[in-house]
């Protein structure tokens, strides 16, 4: 079992998000270590990759949960609703192909999760 660390950034997503949903959410967020290392796939976990750069995902229902693993520990970036992301695929006039391949593409998606990379930890 990893240590989950959440920035200010997702930590004030989190928040927003009503009681029930937000034990729901993390109740659910288990990060199994075979599919970080690429032995296990699981339909809820997936990869966003960019210039050799890599940020996983963790969906559940509404809503996407963006980590990096950092020192053995789960450090997430950002915690956003699907409806977020769709309108935001839909502004930044992304085509075809999965969530993740498109969000790998997008240079703003990428400012979004570097802004909480620099946040502070809580």
């Amino acid at each position: 079992m990893h240590q989950i660390v959440f920035n200010e950034i997702s930590a004030s997503e989190v928040s927003a998000i009503p009681t029930l949903e937000q034990l729901e959410l993390i109740s659910g967020f288990k990060v199994d270590q075979a599919f970080l290392d690429g032995e296990k796939e699981d339909p809820s976990f997936g990869v966003v990759e960019r210039d050799g750069k890599k940020i996983f995902r963790y969906r559940s229902r509404d809503y996407r949960i963006y980590f990096t693993m950092e020192d053995g520990a789960v450090v997430v970036q950002r915690v956003l609703h699907a409806d977020s992301l769709k309108d935001f695929l839909f502004r930044s006039g992304m085509g075809s192909g999965s969530e993740d391949q498109k969000l790998g593409n997008s240079r703003s998606f990428w400012k979004l999760i570097e802004a909480g990379e620099q946040a502070r930890r809580q």
